[in-house]
């Protein structure tokens, strides 16, 4: 029977502990152990995960793409996922049709060997790979993937110096213009292709960290009007540039008929002139592109035109 306690300016609580053993000791360890699971298997969070470096790992000291893991892709990263899908498709028409498989090294070892149809095999492999890799690389958002498809493509069109321009299709044009033309879109496509692939990963990277609150970003609707806009108009910039050096054996004739128009000699020898239409050519083509460029940015040519937007707005 406890004692009665009594407590100042209280009633009697003796009643409270009626029929209770109140102990001054602690619980009993080994019944709170008994209660326990006795489980001997070892927590899975407790074992560390080991990686083995493959060769190619162990030669750069580190995985040379590394693998990243991102939150689903929002409205932005898959526009840019379709994007980059149609610009692939475009690229690889253009490379089957502009990259015969004449004047390739694997079209000489093939014939070194006696199988001619070898060669084509092996560029067209390169092509398919190319094409999967990059739609694999970008709705997977598997830089690796996206590595494999850019050596694809490029290695595809390397060629030997001596050959000559030819198309595999026959309804392509054959026309100086019209040959140049088509080379400049194959090497926008490609820029374009590599632009937007990346960018995937990009936005992807950043759309993660948004999500998880890692960063906060204001304006992200601002940065993605920008990036569209300049998705549209470097292109078009780089083309038209590409053009005119390609060109020049045709704009430096046509400058002289505008100065000169009383005779066309001089503009005849000009077009007929053998240092204009060769490498020549080019590389003055080239400086003269070039130097405008550097003139444009010595008067800060894009700070004036920002300038006068934000005056007129």
């Amino acid at each position: 029977m406890a004692k009665k306690v009594r407590v100042d300016g209280g009633g009697d609580t003796s009643h409270l502990y009626e029929g209770k053993t109140i102990r001054s000791s602690a619980p009993s360890r080994k019944k709170a152990a008994g209660r326990l699971k006795s489980s001997t298997e070892i927590p899975k969070d407790a074992i560390p995960e080991i990686h083995v470096p493959s060769f190619i790992e162990s030669f750069f000291g580190g995985p040379v793409v590394a693998k990243q893991k991102f939150l689903p892709a929002d409205r932005m990263v898959s526009s840019l996922q379709i994007g980059a899908a149609s610009s692939l498709t475009i690229l690889c028409f253009l490379t089957l049709a502009i990259t015969p498989v004449s004047g390739t090294a694997w079209f000489a070892v093939s014939n070194i060997l006696g199988l001619g149809s070898l060669g084509g095999l092996f560029h067209l492999s390169l092509i398919i790979i190319g094409l999967i890799g990059g739609i694999y690389g970008t709705f997977q958002r598997d830089k690796r993937a996206m590595l494999v498809s850019y050596v694809s493509l490029i290695l595809v069109t390397v060629r030997f110096a001596g050959s000559t321009v030819d198309f595999r299709f026959d309804f392509l044009p054959e026309g100086e213009i019209a040959q140049k033309f088509i080379l400049i879109l194959y090497a926008v496509f490609l820029v374009m292709y590599i632009e937007l692939s990346s960018g995937v990963i990009r936005f992807s990277m950043l759309d993660t960290s948004i999500r998880m609150n890692e960063v906060y970003v204001m304006g992200v609707k601002k940065i993605t009007r920008k990036y569209h806009t300049s998705l549209a108009i470097a292109p078009l910039i780089a083309g038209v540039v590409a053009l005119m050096t390609l060109l020049i054996n045709l704009i430096i004739p046509a400058i002289v008929d505008i100065f000169d128009g009383s005779s066309d000699v001089a503009s005849s020898r000009l077009r007929e002139s053998v240092e204009l239409t060769s490498v020549y050519g080019v590389a003055l083509g080239t400086a003269i592109v070039f130097l405008i460029i550097a003139i444009m940015f010595g008067v800060n040519l894009p700070l004036r035109i920002q300038q006068m937007r934000e005056r007129g707005a």
